[in-house]
C-alpha cells in the first residue's frame, strides 16, 4: 500500500449525456431531462420522469440496466487503455437499487453476475461485490475499497454505480409510497435513471500503470439514521452527521467547498440536511450546494459516482469553488454516506 486512493478515471451515462465530459456539463449549465415517460398511472395522470432517450422505452429490467452499465465500462476502458492498459486483475465495487417491486435480490445477483461476465470475456479476472445499495452505496463501495487499500491492496478498484426507476412495478410502487413527484403530491421525486464510474487506485499503482490523478480521496464516512422517513418525527439528521464527521476527521484543514447532495424534491431529506448543516456549521465554507436531480431526475443507486464525476470534472476544468468536495447520500432504508474528493494540485 502506498499513500491515499486517487481516482484516476471517471465514467457517465446519465438523461442529459452520453459520456461524464458532456453529463458534468449539461448539469453546471442547468439543461433539464424532466418529461411525460409513456405511462399513466391508475388514476389517468402522466408519468415525469429522466430517461436516457437513446434506450427505447419498451426496454425494461435488467436488460436496461445492463445497457447502462456496458456504456460506462467501454468509457473508462477506452479512457484508460490508451495509457497502461487495464491490469488483469480487478475489484469491482458495485451500488445498486435498494429492494423494492420491479428490483429483487435476485435481480442484484444476476447484474453482479453480467458485470464478472462482461470483464471475463475480456480476459480479466474481477472479483465483483455487490458493497452498497440505493444512494448511499456507491459512497459505501468506497469504504469497501478503503479498507481494502488500508490492508494492503493497491487497486485498482471500480466503484460503478446503476440505477433505473423506470420499471412499471416500481413506478407503481413509487405511487403507492406517495413518493413519486405529483401535482397533488408534496414530497415526492422525479425517477431517473443512470450509471457512475470511478476508478481508485494508490498512487504508486497509478504511476506504474500510466494513468492520470484526477482527485484524492481525502476521506469517507458513513452512519445509520433511524428516523425513517415514515417517522412520525422526521430526521434530526443524527446519522448523516455522523457519515460527514467521520469523512471529515482526516482532514488537516476542515473547510469544504462545494458539497453535492441528492435531495430530490423529498421534505424529510430537506429537513435532515437543514439539522446536518446546523451540527456541522464549522466544516462548510458556505451552505450552498448542488442538487442535480432538478436536471437528471434521482438517480438513486448510481448516485454517489455520478456526484465523484462532477466533482472531478470541476477540478479538471478549473470552475471548482475550491480544491475539496464533498459528496452526500441517503438511502431509504437509512444507509448515510460523505466523502471528500480534493484537486490533486491541493498536495
Amino acid at each position: 500500500m502506498s499513500g491515499r486512493l486517487e481516482v484516476v478515471a471517471v465514467g457517465a451515462r446519465t438523461p442529459v449525456g452520453l459520456v461524464a465530459e458532456t453529463s458534468a456539463a449539461a448539469v453546471r449549465a442547468g439543461l433539464v431531462r424532466l418529461q411525460e415517460y409513456p405511462y399513466a398511472l391508475a388514476n389517468g395522470e402522466p408519468v415525469t420522469a429522466a430517461f436516457d432517450a437513446q434506450f427505447a422505452t419498451t426496454l425494461n429490467g435488467r436488460p436496461r440496466l445492463f445497457g447502462l452499465l456496458a456504456s460506462v465500462f467501454a468509457e473508462v476502458e477506452r479512457r484508460l487503455t490508451p495509457a497502461g492498459g487495464l491490469p488483469d486483475r480487478l475489484h469491482v465495487l458495485l451500488s445498486l437499487p435498494e429492494g423494492r417491486p420491479g428490483f429483487s435480490d435476485d435481480d442484484a445477483t444476476e447484474v453482479a453476475r453480467a458485470v464478472f461476465t462482461h470483464f471475463q470475456g475480456k480476459g480479466i479476472d474481477a472479483f465483483v461485490e455487490v458493497a452498497g445499495r440505493g444512494h448511499a452505496g456507491g459512497i459505501v463501495a468506497v469504504q469497501r475499497a478503503l479498507q481494502e487499500h488500508e490492508r494492503g491492496a493497491d487497486g485498482p478498484f471500480i466503484i460503478v454505480g446503476v440505477e433505473c426507476y423506470l420499471d412499471i412495478h416500481t413506478i407503481a410502487w413509487l405511487d403507492r409510497q406517495g413518493l413519486l413527484a405529483q401535482p397533488q403530491v408534496r414530497n415526492g421525486f422525479v425517477p431517473g435513471e443512470g450509471a457512475g464510474c470511478m476508478v481508485l487506485a494508490s498512487g504508486d499503482r497509478r504511476r506504474q500503470l500510466r494513468w492520470p490523478s484526477l482527485a484524492v480521496l481525502g476521506g469517507v464516512g458513513t452512519g445509520h439514521e433511524a428516523q425513517l422517513r415514515d417517522s412520525d418525527m422526521g430526521s434530526f439528521g443524527v446519522g448523516m452527521t455522523h457519515a460527514v464527521l467521520s469523512a471529515a476527521a482526516g482532514l488537516a484543514e476542515t473547510e469544504v467547498d462545494t458539497i453535492y447532495i441528492d435531495l430530490n424534491g423529498e421534505r424529510y431529506r430537506s429537513e435532515e440536511w437543514g439539522f446536518v448543516a446546523l451540527r456541522t456549521h464549522g466544516l462548510w465554507r458556505s451552505l450552498e450546494y448542488d442538487a442535480p436531480s432538478d436536471c437528471w431526475g434521482d438517480v438513486g443507486a448510481a448516485w454517489g459516482p455520478l456526484a465523484a464525476v462532477l466533482a472531478v470534472r470541476s477540478f479538471v476544468r478549473g470552475y471548482a469553488r475550491g480544491p475539496r468536495a464533498m459528496v452526500l447520500g441517503g438511502s431509504l432504508s437509512g444507509l448515510r454516506g460523505a466523502m471528500i474528493l480534493q484537486d490533486p494540485r491541493l498536495g
